[in-house]
């Protein structure tokens, strides 16, 4: 960014971008080299070579019977030709760095312009309203009949079945092989639960070459680092849709008690790095107490893991929720496991009906964010729901940019 910079300050620069009334210049910047990429392969460049050798060739045949010089340039153009040759073979090898850089260099571009636009600074701003108990939610859908709650007739898509899909799962995440040596970590895909499993109508393995970017629509209750993402593609996508909301929960089947959204977050696989993922069309979900009714599903997820005791994973503590949304004492992650272990299924039920988790902060080093989607933090004008919870202060609810 440094040298972006340094670029963009030129006076040259600063004329054109006065000039053309440029507001959004990191947003701009990175729209024009996205269009200047495509000259950037192997296809471009060898098309440039060829004509350059084409226009080379008519020069050669006007001094081709020139004495000396005719040799010379019948000489020079056979060496052009063989280095022609090689091009199809080295070029791409070559240009791909410059590719790699190009997409880094956007993907900064992008995310500083984000931070700009999208980032939540003063979280006395958010006007969170906390998480939707399921109940509620049936009922409000009951009720009210969302535009991306889907009726039976409409479009169904079937789950995939664990027991088809279950040795491809666990032969791939399997952490030894079958002589019971470990296996090499770049060889290990995350390991899904029957459920993970439902939630694609197909999948497959899947490997992220970086540098690409995967998004995560969120709460302020939800962990940032979690199991389902989604391509720079299919986010543009859902910008892109009339109604981002609806285009979310029906597209990618998310239950309004499951995630109230309102924010995103970004996951950035850098130049060189790779990332082993499980990529397919979301499944339709159905609810048993909402019999008739139905998400689609359809588009595109991407879900990858890291196990729940690992130091990336997200720092959560959970508030004892009083009265008119207002916060009692918080309790970390260690002292809720504690305390819900001695419980049966309903008692930790009532327990996390009556406290809320917030993020207190992201640790994973390639996620940045959150950013606000602009989209609302509730559904149905926020029925169900407190007026307003005063988010605390915690660094896992402002924005913080990783390079």
């Amino acid at each position: 960014m440094t040298w972006v910079v340094t670029f963009l300050r030129r006076r040259d620069v600063q004329r054109y971008l006065s000039a053309h009334r440029v507001d959004e210049v990191f947003k701009w910047l990175a729209d024009h080299i996205k269009k200047t990429k495509p000259k950037v392969n192997k296809a471009a460049l060898t098309a440039a070579f060829d004509r350059g050798i084409y226009v080379l060739s008519s020069l050669v045949n006007k001094v081709a019977y020139v004495p000396r010089i005719g040799t010379v340039a019948k000489s020079t153009l056979e060496e052009v030709r063989r280095i022609r040759l090689l091009a199809d073979k080295h070029l791409g090898v070559a240009v791909k760095p410059v590719q790699d850089l190009i997409d880094t260099v956007v993907l900064r571009l992008e995310k500083e312009s984000l931070e700009a636009r999208h980032g939540i600074v003063d979280l006395g701003n958010v006007h969170y309203k906390g998480a939707l108990p399921e109940a509620a939610a049936v009922k409000l859908m009951r009720k009210r009949r969302p535009s991306w709650l889907s009726k039976t007739g409409d479009r169904f898509i079937d789950s995939a079945k664990p027991t088809h899909y279950r040795p491809l799962v666990d032969r791939l995440s399997a952490k030894v092989d079958a002589q019971g040596k470990p296996r090499p970590p770049d060889e290990i895909f995350p390991a899904l639960s029957d459920q993970s499993i439902r939630s694609f109508e197909r999948l497959e393995a899947h490997v992220i070459k970086g540098p690409a970017r995967l998004y995560r629509i969120l709460a302020p209750n939800s962990r940032a680092m979690s199991d389902c993402w989604v391509t720079q593609e299919v986010f543009e996508r859902l910008k892109n849709s009339p109604n981002p909301k609806e285009a979310w929960r029906r597209n990618l089947a998310v239950w309004p008690d499951w995630n109230v959204n309102g924010q995103f977050v970004i996951y950035d696989i850098k130049a060189g790095e790779t990332l082993n993922t499980w990529r397919g069309p979301a499944s339709s979900q159905t609810k048993p107490q909402l019999s008739g009714f139905h998400l689609e599903g359809g588009w595109e997820q991407i879900v990858f893991n890291i196990e729940r005791h690992d130091g990336r994973n997200d720092s959560i503590l959970y508030y004892p929720i009083k009265g008119n949304g207002r916060l009692g004492k918080p309790m970390s992650q260690n002292e809720v496991n504690t305390l819900t272990a001695k419980m049966n299924p309903a008692q930790r039920a009532a327990f996390f009906e009556s406290h809320l988790g917030l993020r207190q902060k992201i640790n994973h080093p390639n996620i940045s964010g959150p950013f606000e989607t602009g989209w609302g933090y509730d559904d149905f004008d926020g029925a169900g729901l407190y007026d307003r919870i005063g988010l605390p202060s915690l660094p896992g609810q402002a924005t913080t940019i990783h390079p």
